[in-house]
């Protein structure tokens, strides 16, 4: 299939998903036909593992594998049994892109708003969600591709993986890519990305900004594995407010910044978790967290809908 800058990788693949014994999602997802689902998801002690499962096509981000990936994120979001989200990928390539064949003239202006559209919105719901979402990157990641590494809260990635975006040359521009891409990396750094379509090593973009950690393939998994059982043995509801107000106060100015991270810091003390983890710093045992959720009144599960805007008042 055709699809945005297309390079060979290799990958010993995602064996640490078939050795456990992870449970799958399978209810509550958007009905899309007959035919095999694009991602898969497996959910084991608060981690839920959603793997781009389209190598063939170099699990290009066509507008069924977006659709997926969005009822996966979604998919029981305000449920005190999740704590983080990875985002992987079997195959070579972590992601090339939109399927540039879903870009022909052959399709509508609408169907390509759609895609550019429902793009837009998987995006922004890894940024809107309530618990942290790890990309684990083992290979190429290009255009939309690279922009979802971008938009992910952490990303962790092997030595042998490489970042672009390309679409300048075959006349389409990563407009959208390139806003993931500018909120990440330095502004120099983004263009010369862009303007020449050249990828970046993942020590560069280590160095960037668009990577928190990069390790050899064969210590991948286990980092990033670490990573998310930590984040998994914390209180959701403490996590979750923080992610919030984090992307909440990046906008603003200093002082309106810390305001409104006042006004948390006085939520976060009020929580039934915050007021157990201080007592067990002070008390020197180990904090024993609430079950709740921590869920936004907002939040809707639905499958089919996002995540709307975020508050940073909770249910507990």
């Amino acid at each position: 299939m055709a699809a945005l800058g297309l390079r060979a990788f290799g990958t010993k693949g995602l064996g640490w998903l078939r050795r456990n014994p992870w449970a799958p999602l399978s209810a509550g997802f958007c009905n899309r036909g007959p035919g095999p689902r694009p991602t898969s998801a497996r959910q084991r002690e608060g981690i839920r593992n959603i793997v781009l499962s389209d190598p063939k096509k170099r699990n290009a981000l066509s507008l069924a594998m977006l659709k997926s990936l969005q009822s996966d994120l979604l998919h029981e979001a305000d449920s005190k049994d999740l704590k983080v989200v990875i985002i992987s990928a079997e195959g070579p390539v972590f992601s090339s892109g939109h399927d540039l064949k879903e870009l022909t003239d052959e399709q509508s202006p609408d169907y390509h708003a759609e895609v550019f559209q429902t793009c837009s919105e998987v995006m922004m719901l890894i940024q809107n969600h309530p618990v942290p979402v790890i990309a684990m990157v083992n290979g190429l990641a290009t255009a939309a591709g690279c922009q979802l590494v971008a938009s992910c809260d952490i990303a962790v990635a092997s030595d042998k993986s490489s970042f672009a975006t390309p679409g300048v040359n075959i006349g389409l521009f990563c407009s959208t890519p390139a806003v993931a891409l500018g909120r990440t990396v330095p502004r120099k750094v983004a263009l010369e990305m862009l303007f020449t379509g050249e990828p970046i090593s993942a020590q560069e973009a280590l160095l960037h900004g668009l990577l928190s950690k990069v390790v050899p393939e064969e210590q991948l998994e286990e980092e990033t594995m670490r990573i998310a059982k930590k984040i998994a043995s914390l209180s959701r509801p403490v996590v979750s407010l923080g992610k919030a107000t984090f992307y909440k106060q990046l906008p603003q100015d200093l002082r309106t910044a810390y305001y409104l991270t006042s006004q948390t810091m006085v939520d976060n003390v009020a929580l039934r978790d915050g007021q157990e983890g201080i007592k067990a710093f002070i008390q020197k045992r180990k904090p024993i967290w609430s079950q709740c959720s921590g869920q936004f009144p907002q939040v809707s599960a639905s499958p089919c809908h996002g995540l709307n805007s975020v508050p940073t008042n909770f249910l507990c």
